[in-house]
């Protein structure tokens, strides 16, 4: 086989591999390769991912058109990278809930799995309530001290504190994507 032909066939196998990944479906993790299984898994969550980078940049749009859009833009910048940390938080809780819930899939325990799903939502909205109260009360300090102006901390201010209070929203959103991203919750035959 020539350079080329295996070149070829790479290729052919990893845009199959992304088209399955993209589709979906019942997949026994549990044979085969190792790479293709942690593929097929990481293809959402970089997509999750790409799709969370979309919307800060329409929300930079569409804020640069306001009437004090440097302000609105400082705002959306800083807030969206205090987001980052929260966005963090979520993905790794998600990834933990993922590996718990699919080794009792694969232990053949539902019951087990359903439960472990169910105490990351609440160690997740625990964690988020936390979070969140902290970023609502102190929303001018923690823009101010990623490097507001004044004036501009007291105009998005208000900004700081939905997008705070509503972090939950993403939080549950990562999370239960990794719930249901671990093997079917029903015994394998």
């Amino acid at each position: 086989m020539s350079l080329t032909e295996v070149s070829q066939k790479k290729r052919t196998s990893i845009f199959s591999i992304i088209k399955q990944a993209l589709q979906g479906g019942d997949e026994d993790y549990t044979t085969g390769s190792i790479r293709r299984a942690v593929i097929l898994l990481a293809i959402p969550m970089m997509l999750e991912m790409v799709m969370e980078s979309v919307f800060a940049l329409v929300d930079l749009y569409f804020v640069g058109h306001l009437h004090n859009s440097s302000f609105a833009i400082q705002t959306v910048g800083l807030t969206e990278s205090v987001l980052t940390v929260i966005y963090s938080l979520a993905i790794g809780i998600s990834m933990a809930a993922t590996a718990m819930v699919s080794r009792r899939v694969g232990e053949k325990d539902p019951v087990a799995a359903a439960k472990a799903g169910v105490q990351a939502i609440l160690i997740a909205i625990g964690l988020n309530a936390l979070i969140s109260l902290i970023g609502v009360i102190y929303a001018n300090e923690i823009l101010r001290l990623m490097g507001a102006s004044p004036a501009a901390a007291d105009h998005g201010t208000l900004f700081m504190q939905i997008m705070m209070g509503s972090s939950i929203f993403i939080m549950l959103l990562f999370l239960i994507n990794g719930i249901f991203r671990a093997p079917e919750t029903r015994p394998l035959p």
